[in-house]
């Protein structure tokens, strides 16, 4: 997917092939609930989930993949271990297929960013 010109979540998803919005929705909706305090917002075309202005989770529809930025080297760190056998970059996560998608991962890890602030890269 090109960068979004989405002008918020619900557009966004609009937008997404069908094939991975079920999953995209899920996301949003792990997202929400366990972020609590945080502002879901667009930012660079993509869904982004900020504590105090900042964006500290992102999520995007990629053409290869699914892809969650942890904007949190802390909490990166902290999963160093699980996240080692994943598909990572410095700080974007990658999903292959929408069926891979780690949702039990990606809830402990938002939990983690939820609990305390930090800084972002």
């Amino acid at each position: 997917m090109v960068r979004s010109e989405a002008e918020d979540v619900d557009g966004y998803l609009a937008e997404v092939p069908d094939d991975r919005r079920e999953v995209l929705t899920e996301l949003r909706l792990l997202c929400r609930r366990e972020l609590g305090g945080f502002a879901e917002v667009m930012a660079h075309g993509m869904p982004a989930y900020a504590r105090d202005g900042v964006a500290e989770i992102a999520f995007a529809g990629q053409k290869q993949y699914i892809s969650v930025y942890l904007m949190r080297g802390d909490v990166r760190e902290e999963f160093a271990d699980r996240l080692a056998g994943q598909d990572m970059g410095k700080v974007c996560l990658r999903f292959r297929r929408p069926e891979a998608v780690d949702l039990g991962l990606l809830r402990d890890l938002l939990r983690a960013t939820a609990a305390r602030p930090g800084p972002v890269c």
